[in-house]
């Protein structure tokens, strides 16, 4: 597989990844507005929160309210992250509102033994015998194949690197259990909570995955960007021809349990969005949309986000070019002139104005 995609599909996190680690405080009402202002993006898939114990994950003690009070749009699947049987009952009630059934079929396998005691409370090897009622359920429910999720497979904050033929060992005892029972893996989803993927080892590991299993025709990531590399790994990805990606608004979003809180973060969508727009890609997503929705998510949460597109703008051509006679910009309010209008620079000096030597304005 090689040669950038015509079409991508970016499965914003920000609900789910982002809110599960922003205070516990924030009012369901506030949640609900960007959730609907996420709805206006043209995002086809949507995950509303997780279904998980309150106990440990106090920002989505509220999901139940959500799920019953937000009015979905048309054309949008809204989902939900589950990560037990229990889980998955809570997230089901609301059928077809919220659909979490297509997860019915995946193995979700980690290679770190730590990482998957700390945030799944099991084993790898308790991970990969859950994977067994996952397999159960397509044979009896006729379906011919189902899904892999590989988490962590480059290395670990608790335990170090951990090399490719580590990660595809662990790849194969999951492939090897669908084979038994005459069933195929056609989509794996790459996880990486520690920001330890760098793009050439991304590109190893797709390539391998490829060679050794041609039946894998669908690749998704989930990477988390603490050490900034993550939308350069994006990069290598589309390359690769994978069509799948994970991002929030903002980059924002974190895990609790990888060491990193917060600083985990995302590759923001709306710079993901430019990128692959700039490059010809398809998103199917409005930019100025995702742009209102990472300044209402920041908003929500309380502090400044870390994209750069919701901040800088889109590159300006054509009539979004900017006046020949700006005013110096200096300060973050200043650039948001692209969405906010000249009013937030009227206060500045102009460097220069056409017809007027640069000299003599200064």
């Amino acid at each position: 597989m090689n040669g950038l995609p015509k079409l991508v599909e970016i499965r914003d996190d920000t609900m789910r990844e982002g809110l599960q680690i922003e205070s516990k405080d924030i009012p369901v009402s506030e949640k609900l507005r960007l959730l609907d202002a996420l709805g206006e993006t043209g995002l086809k898939v949507i995950s509303i929160g997780s279904f998980v114990s309150p106990r440990w994950t106090p920002q989505m003690a509220c999901i139940d309210e959500i799920a019953e009070r937000f009015v979905p749009k048309p054309g949008i699947v809204y989902t939900a992250a589950v990560f037990n049987q229990r889980g998955f009952e809570r997230a089901d009630k609301y059928y077809p509102k919220i659909n979490v059934r297509t997860r019915q079929y995946m193995t979700h396998v980690e290679v770190g033994r730590i990482f998957s005691m700390r945030n799944y409370n099991r084993t790898p090897e308790q991970l990969l015998l859950e994977g067994d009622t996952a397999i159960q359920r397509a044979r009896q429910d006729g379906v011919k194949s189902g899904a892999i999720m590989l988490g962590n497979p480059f290395g670990s904050n608790f335990e170090g690197d951990f090399t490719l033929e580590q990660s595809l060992a662990v790849l194969k005892e999951a492939m090897d259990r669908w084979h038994e029972h005459g069933l195929t893996v056609n989509d794996c989803r790459i996880i990486d909570d520690m920001g330890a993927c760098m793009p050439d080892q991304l590109t190893e590991m797709l390539s391998a995955i490829a060679e050794r299993w041609p039946e894998v025709t669908d690749f998704g990531l989930h990477l988390h960007n603490q050490r900034g590399v993550t939308n350069i790994s994006y990069y290598q990805a589309l390359k690769f021809g994978v069509t799948h990606f994970d991002t929030s608004l903002g980059g924002l979003g974190g895990c609790p349990y990888c060491g990193n809180g917060r600083t985990a973060g995302h590759v923001p969508t709306e710079d993901f969005v430019y990128m692959c727009e700039e490059m010809g890609i398809e998103t199917g997503l409005n930019l100025d949309k995702l742009i209102e929705a990472a300044v209402i998510a920041e908003e929500v949460v309380g502090h400044p986000l870390w994209g750069h597109v919701s901040k800088a703008g889109p590159r300006p051509r054509g009539k979004t070019l900017y006046p020949k006679d700006m005013p110096f910009v200096e300060t973050l309010e200043e650039a948001s002139h692209f969405r906010k209008g000249p009013s937030v620079y009227a206060h500045q000096v102009k460097p220069w104005k056409e017809g007027t030597a640069l000299a003599s304005e200064l």
